[in-house]
């Protein structure tokens, strides 16, 4: 009898406290107790080939966005090794960095992934090559002049290389220097610190903005 008579308060309680969760979540997505801004994500898995981007804070990385209109300054391919996420990025020097500290490194952890629409065609033996190409740059230092060369790397210039040349897959036209925003004072100043007077305006690069644009990707994960 004394379990019946607990037992109608305990339900009670589990009801309204399931309520009140609910609605807390409802309400207020930003709960500390519930995570920062929720996540827009059409699939919680990565995948190995997806390509991630985010915000770096360098006086360098601001000249990007400027120069490119976005909010991407950094960028890097999602790699499953060993059953753990690592993000193979060129920074000083080009290396694999663990998913989960890569995303920290970001502005305000914010990121984005994704993936080609047409993921089909990253069969085991495509993502293999990938990563076997990229088994060249592991360790290379950072290209700071954007360079169309194998010698040095930036991020997005490692990106498309690895796709073109591990899977065949050209994710965005190629651009010249010369194409981009270079107006701007803040742009003027880095790039001013890089070449001195001769720029060089013809050099073919790629940025992090072109990839994200790319048309032969689709979001994933987005948390801005």
């Amino acid at each position: 009898m004394k379990s019946k008579k607990y037992l109608f308060p305990v339900i009670t309680f589990l009801i309204s406290f399931g309520l009140a969760l609910f609605i807390s979540l409802k309400v207020f997505p930003n709960n500390p107790f519930t995570g920062n801004k929720l996540e827009k994500t059409v699939s919680g898995k990565y995948k190995d080939g997806d390509v991630i981007f985010q915000t770096s804070e360098s006086k360098q990385c601001e000249a990007v966005r400027i120069a490119t209109h976005s909010k991407f300054s950094h960028c890097g391919i999602i790699y499953d090794i060993n059953g753990k996420w690592f993000v193979f990025e060129a920074v000083q020097p080009v290396k694999l960095t663990p998913l989960e500290e890569w995303i920290k490194h970001g502005k305000n952890s914010k990121y984005v992934v994704k993936r080609l629409k047409n993921d089909s065609v990253l069969k085991p033996e495509a993502l293999q090559k990938m990563k076997q190409y990229s088994q060249q740059f592991d360790g290379k230092e950072y290209d700071a002049y954007f360079e169309w060369t194998d010698d040095r790397i930036y991020c997005s210039e490692l990106v498309w290389k690895i796709y073109k040349n591990g899977a065949g897959i050209e994710l965005s036209k190629l651009q010249h220097l010369k194409d981009f925003n270079l107006e701007d004072e803040r742009v003027k100043k880095v790039l001013k610190e890089r070449y001195g007077t001769t720029i060089p305006l013809e050099e073919e690069v790629v940025s992090p903005s072109n990839l994200a644009d790319s048309k032969l990707l689709t979001t994933i994960i987005d948390n801005y």
